[in-house]
């Protein structure tokens, strides 16, 4: 996926992962009545923010899994893709290949 989208200083562009689509119980939710998913790719980064006249980079970078707030940033559509902009601080926690494999997902 080619996106042309630089986010600038702290700012990630994030994809949202989608959710499960069934219950525990194997009922199907429709998608009127699902919530927005709180983990995404990050798909763009920028290059980091000046403190004391020195930039600082990202914890994150392109290709990440990340967690974050279920009201931060701020969703835009591209190509008709809907993606979510946030700044660094509002990212709670970077997923890991070992947090990935507890959960069930890959």
């Amino acid at each position: 996926m080619n996106v042309n989208v630089t986010p600038l200083h702290d700012r990630v562009l994030v994809r949202r992962l989608e959710g499960k689509e069934t219950a525990k119980g194997g009922i199907i939710i429709p998608d009127s009545a699902k919530e927005k998913p709180q983990e995404g790719e990050v798909i763009a980064a920028g290059a980091g923010k000046f403190e004391k006249g020195k930039r600082v980079p990202l914890d994150v970078k392109v290709g990440d899994r990340i967690l974050f707030g279920k009201y931060t940033g701020s969703d835009i559509r591209i190509d008709d893709q809907e993606y979510l902009v946030l700044r660094e601080d509002e990212i709670l926690a970077q997923v890991s290949g070992i947090a990935k494999a507890a959960s069930g997902k890959k």
